[in-house]
């Protein structure tokens, strides 16, 4: 057998391996993709350096139960995404690798259960086809290194899924049932979607209409007692937080408690305030880019995918959950792409079956191949034009930084990325185009998560400007900050002065010159586009560019002679939140 069959023989070579031994394959692969570049970058914006800084704050103070920012109540998210990177920072005396890690574990988890499930459903093949399409959809990966909820609350609405179609569609197994529940619980409490696999009773309970001895011994009258499990998980969370809250008293304790149980859940759905967006974002801006290939081949196995869902209905019940899922976030105005992820691993469980039993339309094929070729072509073409100084590229990279090298060496990253997508497709050229597309798509990732991580580092984080800061403020001198973000307390290695997240501009500009004016030596840092009544731009100390605005620094020369007072004096410290870093 020459090299090309023995090339084209391996998928089933593997595709047989024990089942325990094929599970640890496609595990190590997932892993070396998750973890790849860990602890080469920090905590990026716009959401990691916040759940990074709460994180350091709970281990920092041993105060973990209400999730403080900054010293301030941090009431937008319940804390169990936050306990998971404490606790590995705890654990590692590393936030560099704590924030990262419990994300790309619990991707590793929805992997094995989606090739879990797939195996009892259909068989191992089939398992392995469906990890390795979850695999190939962009946003798996992207999310699985990243410090955000999401991937988070994806798996454990997956564990949910995993449990519900467990029961009902392999083998009864009431404990798995209740596990389910218990995860939707624990979803909820991690971001308050994680209900969502009750949505698979809608189809369900159809099919049950249909045929009533569907689903006989399954869907009794004990699974009513699910919801009470889910309640039980939620309640061991609001109960010591409320009671917490009542303690306190304060008004701060007591707004904090409204806003996580009602403006940041029902109100948040229905009237949101940010990330607005048409109803068709998913559709048309979000599942077509973000979880290609796998739109695509779903269409291109349209007519097998119907006959199908028509002969087994758990694919039914699978692709009507997934509809509901997108449905149910295309109706809030508030939309981000990241919302829809739960949805895609068991995308990627009800392709797989016919993926490996059929093959996909004729014309499938020849458009990837194209877009493979479109694609490392338009690749080496944006490389060229950094590596030319094109204005529009060195514009947006003079947003982030003055140093022209740097357009030269992202020039050089993503001319490198066009190449191997060019050679891949050209060694590979007799292969499978999704198998071409696969390992092209893995390569690049590997390469963007350390070379494009050093190169987009310094870009990224605030460490220039707090560097300048460290030279022009005195030892033993104090530093505030107007309009902060939780990237800049994470990196100061002085102590930090914000004056409240939830004040206007205003009040701010009020609270920083009364605290310029008590604090001896204090020195304040602000972006050089804001307008402050209390202050004048005149003869600040400029530090350079991060975040695309330019920050300067103020002392007292820059306080005007009198400001009127705050409504409120508020004021929170950060004792050296810097002395995290190496």
């Amino acid at each position: 057998m020459n090299l090309e069959a023995r090339i084209r023989h391996l998928p089933y070579t593997l595709f047989d391996l024990p089942h325990k031994r094929l599970l640890l394959v496609l595990l190590a692969l997932a892993a070396l993709l998750l973890l790849s570049g860990l602890g080469l970058r920090s905590p990026w914006p716009a959401d990691e350096p916040r759940f990074a800084e709460v994180a350091r704050e709970m281990v920092a103070s041993g105060q973990w139960l209400l999730p403080m920012r900054g010293g301030e109540l941090y009431p937008d998210k319940p804390p169990v995404f936050m306990w998971t990177i404490a606790f590995f920072y705890w654990l590692t005396g590393n936030l560099e690798i704590a924030f990262l890690l419990p994300n790309a574990l619990c991707s590793l988890l929805t992997l094995a259960l989606v090739f879990d499930l797939a195996t009892r459903l259909w068989n191992q093949k089939t398992g392995a086809v469906a990890a390795l399409l979850l695999m190939l959809a962009p946003q798996f990966l992207i999310q699985g290194q990243k410090a955000q909820i999401d991937a988070m609350v994806a798996c454990w609405i997956t564990v949910a899924c995993y449990g519900l179609i467990r029961h009902f569609f392999v083998q009864p197994s009431w404990r798995w049932y209740f596990v389910a529940w218990g995860f939707m619980g624990l979803g909820i409490i991690t971001k308050g979607v994680g209900f969502l696999p009750a949505l698979l009773f809608v189809p369900m309970i159809a099919l049950k209409l249909r045929d009533r001895s569907r689903f006989s011994g399954t869907l009794t009258w004990r699974c009513a007692l699910g919801p009470l499990v889910m309640l039980a998980v939620v309640a061991a969370w609001v109960i010591p937080m409320v009671l917490t809250v009542n303690h306190l008293g304060t008004d701060e304790a007591l707004a904090y408690r409204n806003n996580i149980l009602f403006k940041q859940t029902g109100e948040r759905y229905a009237d949101s305030w940010g990330h607005i967006q048409p109803w068709y974002y998913y559709l048309t801006s979000v599942i077509p880019t973000l979880w290609f290939p796998l739109p695509l081949l779903a269409l291109a196995v349209l007519p097998k995918l119907a006959n199908s869902v028509r002969r087994q209905p758990v694919l039914l019940v699978t692709l009507g959950w997934i509809v509901l899922v997108v449905l149910f976030f295309s109706l809030s105005p508030g939309k981000r792409g990241v919302y829809v992820l739960p949805a895609l691993p068991m995308l990627a469980l009800a392709l797989a079956p016919v993926v490996t039993t059929h093959r996909p339309a004729g014309w499938f094929g020849p458009l990837l191949t194209g877009l493979h070729g479109v694609l490392g072509f338009a690749l080496i073409l944006l490389g060229v034009m950094a590596w030319n100084d094109h204005p529009q590229l060195a514009e947006k990279v003079a947003d982030y930084s003055q140093d022209p090298a740097r357009l030269h060496e992202a020039g050089t990253l993503v001319l490198s990325l066009g190449l191997l997508w060019l050679g891949t497709l050209m060694t590979c050229w007799r292969g499978r185009p999704l198998g071409r597309w696969f390992l092209a798509l893995m390569l690049s990732w590997l390469l963007f998560t350390t070379w494009g991580y050093r190169i987009l580092e310094p870009l990224r984080t605030p460490r220039n400007v707090l560097a300048a800061a460290e030279q022009m403020v005195p030892a033993g001198g104090q530093l505030g900050m107007i309009d902060f973000s939780e990237q800049f307390i994470l990196f100061s290695k002085r102590d930090f002065t914000h004056f409240s997240y939830f004040s206007d501009l205003e009040q701010e500009n009020r609270n920083a010159w009364l605290w310029m004016k008590e604090t001896p030596d204090s020195y304040l840092m602000v972006a050089d586009d804001k307008t402050l009544s209390c202050f004048t731009l005149e003869g600040a100390q400029p530090m350079g560019t991060a975040h695309r605005d330019r920050y300067v620094l103020l002392s007292d020369q820059q306080m005007t002679a009198s400001c009127a007072s705050p409504d409120t004096v508020t004021r929170f410290t950060t004792r050296q939140p810097g002395d995290w870093l190496n």
